[in-house]
């Protein structure tokens, strides 16, 4: 009798539409059967041609669907026209999406001189131990730290990325690019600065290059960097 009493979908209203909030713990079919209550308890009114559907979020919590399950969710939702599924929020992926996120997010460490006509390119951050030459490049679709001297050309974010940086001990670079944006190198007073990095500014819509120390500063999701590297 508690488990018939408890509300499995609640519905919220919000200025975009509204929001389906789905419990955790029941099964699918308890899902569907109370949804198929919900819409049918919901008033129905003739809808003019102008007049357009309100949007849905369907928030899952820590529960995982299939896609099979989305269209049955989405077939019923949206059956009269009233409503359409904008999209879901979950707390979970699936394992795809789960290796995806894992390599992306990893540092890929490489120790090794990249010389003239070379280029290496890795799927999330890449941590360089060793020396890009002129007419060398690296690409990474994170953040790109090389452990030498940068003189070639690095590409950081590639996928897109602009909050990707890129430092190195010794800049002085041919040219450094963070997702579409592209800096060449500064007129430095001496042929090349110790120590320093380059990140993108959405305010100046340009690349900055800055000393090293700022870069917790400017991107604060840096600061679990050495656990990261510790960790693997």
């Amino acid at each position: 009798m508690k488990q018939k009493e408890m509300q499995l979908i609640t519905i919220k209203g919000t200025k975009e539409g509204l929001t389906f909030y789905i419990e955790d713990d029941s099964s699918f079919g308890e899902i569907i059967e109370e949804l198929e209550e919900k819409l049918a308890a919901t008033p129905t009114s003739e809808k003019n041609e102008e007049e357009q559907s309100l949007s849905v979020i369907i928030k899952l919590g820590h529960r995982y669907i299939t896609n099979e399950q989305k269209k049955q969710l989405e077939s019923l939702i949206e059956k009269d026209n009233r409503f359409f599924v904008e999209r879901y929020e979950s707390e979970v992926i699936d394992k795809i999406q789960a290796e995806t996120w894992i390599e992306q997010s990893e540092i890929k460490t490489i120790s090794r001189i990249i010389r003239s006509g070379q280029v290496v390119e890795v799927i999330g951050d890449l941590l360089l131990i060793g020396d890009v030459n002129p007419g060398g490049q690296v690409r990474a679709t994170g953040n790109i730290f090389v452990l030498g001297n940068l003189h070639g050309i690095a590409h950081a974010g590639i996928d897109g990325d602009e909050n990707a940086v890129i430092a190195a001990s010794y800049m002085n670079p041919t040219q450094l690019r963070i997702a579409k944006y592209i800096s060449r190198s500064p007129d430095y007073e001496s042929e090349g600065v110790y120590m320093e990095c380059g990140y993108f500014d959405k305010e100046k819509e340009k690349i900055i290059i800055d000393r090293l120390q700022v870069l917790p500063y400017v991107r604060k999701e840096l600061r679990g960097l050495e656990r990261r590297i510790l960790n693997g």
